[in-house]
C-alpha cells in the first residue's frame, strides 16, 4: 500500500471518496474522486469525461437497474470555466456548479448550494452526501451531510487549506466492510499529494484502494484532476476504470 495514503488504504470499504488539495509544486489545485462498490449495481459503473464534466455512467444497464439509478448516475466533477470546479457523490454537483457562478467564498458556496440536500435515502445505511469545490484563486472547501440519530440531517462544511503537497479527504463510509456500513465520522483527514502528474496520482489512489490478500476488490474507478493555477482553465485529467 502507498504509505502516504495510509488514511485511505487503511479503509477496507470507504464507499466514495473526495480529496482536494495542491500538488507539491504548488502550481496545481488537485481534485480526486474515487468510487468503491459492493453491490452489482454499484460496480456496474465507470467514470467518463464528457465536455465540461466527469460523469458516473453505467457499464451494465441491467445490473444498474437493480439499484437506485438516481443515486448511481450523476456528474461527479463539474468544470465551471473562469470560476472553479465542483465535485460530489451525487446530483448535487450541478447545484454546486451553479452556485460557483454566484458566490465569492467556497464555504458560502457549499452552504447555499447544499441547503436543500439531505443524506441519501438508502435505508438502513443513509449514505452521507459528500461534496467539495475549488474556487479559482479563492480557496476550497469540503462538506459532508450525515444523518443524526433522530433522523435529521447533520451538515458540516470545512475549509480546505491549499498547501503544497497536502490534501484533505472525506469519504461516505468509515471503512469497515459490515452491515449496515457505518458512515464516515469526524472531520476531513489529511493525505499527502506526492505525485507531480495527474496520472501518477490517480494510480497511487487506485493502488491504495487495493484490498489485502484474500479480500474482495471493491474498486470501481478513480478520476484525478490537476488544475493549473498558472494557466487558467488548463486541466490535466486522468481516469482509471476497472471494467
Amino acid at each position: 500500500m502507498t504509505q502516504v495514503l495510509e488514511n485511505l488504504s487503511s479503509r477496507e470499504y470507504p464507499g466514495r471518496v473526495i480529496i482536494i488539495g495542491q500538488d507539491k509544486s504548488g502550481d496545481n489545485d488537485v481534485i480526486i474522486y474515487a468510487i468503491t462498490g459492493r453491490s452489482p449495481s454499484s460496480q456496474a459503473r465507470k467514470l467518463e469525461l464528457e465536455e465540461d464534466a466527469i460523469w458516473v455512467s453505467p457499464t451494465d444497464e441491467d445490473a444498474l437497474k437493480k439499484g437506485n439509478i438516481d443515486l448511481l448516475v450523476y456528474p461527479a466533477i463539474l468544470f465551471v470555466p473562469a470560476r472553479g470546479i465542483a465535485v460530489s457523490n451525487g446530483k448535487q454537483t450541478s447545484d454546486i456548479g451553479s452556485h460557483l457562478l454566484k458566490g465569492q467564498n467556497p464555504l458560502e458556496i457549499l452552504e447555499s448550494a447544499l441547503s436543500q440536500w439531505d443524506f441519501e435515502p438508502d435505508e438502513p445505511i443513509f449514505t452521507p452526501r459528500i461534496s467539495g469545490c475549488v474556487l479559482s484563486g479563492k480557496g476550497a472547501a469540503l462538506s459532508i451531510i450525515r444523518r443524526h440519530s433522530d433522523g435529521s440531517p447533520s451538515r458540516n462544511i470545512y475549509e480546505v487549506p491549499l498547501v503544497s503537497g497536502r490534501g484533505m479527504m472525506v469519504a461516505t463510509y468509515r471503512g469497515e466492510n459490515r452491515d449496515p456500513v457505518p458512515s464516515f465520522i469526524g472531520e476531513p483527514v489529511e493525505v499527502e499529494i506526492h505525485k507531480k502528474r495527474a496520472d501518477d496520482m490517480a494510480e497511487a489512489v487506485y493502488d491504495a484502494l487495493e484490498p489485502e490478500s484474500g479480500k474482495r476488490d471493491f474498486r470501481v474507478a478513480v478520476a484525478c484532476v490537476y488544475s493549473s493555477k498558472v494557466s487558467a482553465g488548463q486541466n490535466e485529467i486522468y481516469i482509471i476504470n476497472r471494467e
